[in-house]
């Protein structure tokens, strides 16, 4: 089957993978902080700080393998390993669900960060397919994927949470594996076999990959700033669950219930607005700075949140910081050649996975520490102005890297339209 023909069929099954791969995560999240107080007997600000060794493991073993992921689809295509990394999921979700122990959910993370991330080769096959100028809308859409998926997953997880905060885990592994077993039939090839490259582990490595996309500049400024902006987001999933639950006392389903809310307005931006109000704002370029300073203000307000109903206000600024990940996206892949897509975003992969190496346990360790009881100064908040200071970083790097980049994009090959 031919892009053209296959091109707007499979961004469709693309944009439903990996919405039921966010709705499989985002049901976890309401109860995940309750398991782990049930594995371990500890109070929630230590709980934290497990949920954010959790997250590292997974994110250092994806940090390596996910460039893996991205050359291995540029050498034997996008299908074969994205629906690798679907299968892995489902997987790490069943043995979480089975967790008699807190080693089993460490194990289960492993298996997932083995695998990479299913949007390393989502995100190829997306660029696979559409063409350069409409690259930034259609990463936008795959970015209101992962919002609709938090509609729908937390508000069923909370849900699902009164059964005992496993069931949610074995929901989530079936809906993954029925995916898996959906895009075995539904999705087909995107890189034609004369457009594919040999594999090397030069590009393979996390180092190696970023080290040849660096050689395209100035994507070593953008991923800068990608990075920084990827470690303060680090503070939503990693202490969003604890910080309600610590400072609110929320129960599963009213912490699964504000995640459904922050999913709603991402999916309406990123999914709605971003074609509207990126060429409205003025392009790619001022589309990321509104996101960033929508952004600063968001973690401060979450921070010196007095009541539950503030956090949703709050909330509401996201519909402009969701511009800032497919704009910059967008304006790296300008700057690449057709045939090393994937390995531009097997380096994004891979620093979004340093990311989630670094900002988890960076996030619960500030929170546990200014949420005990015993700490000399008690300010729960205190990891969201810790992801504030980030992103001032991230907009400085930023603006830099506007100051080295082309107006214009450079001529690339044809593409068909999606």
């Amino acid at each position: 089957m031919s892009l053209r023909k296959a091109g707007r069929g499979a961004f469709a099954f693309i944009f439903v993978a990996v919405l039921v791969d966010s709705i499989g995560f985002g049901i976890i999240l309401p109860v995940l902080p309750r398991l782990i107080m049930q594995l371990t007997g500890v109070s929630v600000d230590r709980a934290a700080v497990y949920g954010g060794w959790l997250s590292f493991v997974y994110a250092l073993l994806q940090f390596f393998c996910a460039p893996v992921l991205g050359n291995l689809s540029d050498r034997f295509g996008r299908r074969p390993v994205l629906l690798f990394a679907l299968l892995a999921l489902g997987c790490d979700y069943l043995v979480m669900g089975f967790a008699p122990v807190i080693a089993w959910l460490f194990v289960g993370r492993m298996v997932a960060g083995v695998a990479g991330a299913s949007f390393t080769p989502a995100y190829a096959y997306v660029a696979d397919i559409t063409a350069p100028a409409r690259r930034a809308q259609n990463f936008g859409l795959m970015g209101a994927a992962f919002g609709v998926g938090f509609i729908v997953g937390p508000a069923i997880g909370g849900l699902l949470g009164g059964l005992g905060p496993r069931a949610p885990f074995f929901t989530a592994g079936a809906i993954a594996l029925a995916n898996t077993a959906f895009g075995y039939f539904a999705l087909p090839e995107s890189l034609p076999r004369e457009s594919r490259r040999p594999f090397h582990w030069a590009r393979a490595n996390p180092l190696g990959t970023l080290l040849q996309i660096l050689k395209f500049p100035p994507v070593s400024w953008l991923l800068g700033a990608l990075f920084l902006w990827q470690l303060a987001h680090q503070v939503l999933p990693s202490t969003w669950a604890f910080y309600t639950i610590s400072k609110f006392h929320w129960s599963s389903a009213e912490v699964g219930y504000s995640l459904a809310f922050v999913g709603l307005v991402m999916a309406v931006a990123q999914g709605v607005l971003t074609r509207v109000l990126i060429p409205w704002i003025g392009g790619e370029r001022r589309a990321a700075a509104a996101g960033m300073a929508a952004a600063l203000i968001a973690y401060i307000g979450y921070a010196f949140a007095t009541e539950g109903w503030m956090m949703y206000l709050v909330s509401l600024t996201t519909f402009l910081f969701a511009l800032t990940y497919p704009s910059i996206n967008a304006l790296a892949s300008q700057q690449i050649p057709a045939n090393a897509q994937g390995e531009l975003q097997g380096a994004v992969a891979g620093l979004y996975s340093l990311s989630s190496i670094i900002g988890p346990p960076l996030m619960t360790q500030v929170f546990g520490h200014f949420s005990a009881r015993s700490a000399g100064v008690y300010f729960p908040g205190a990891a969201f102005l810790t992801a504030a200071l980030l992103t001032v970083g991230s907009a400085l790097l930023f603006a830099r890297a506007m100051r080295f980049a082309p107006q214009r994009a450079p001529a690339s090959a044809a593409t068909p339209e999606v």
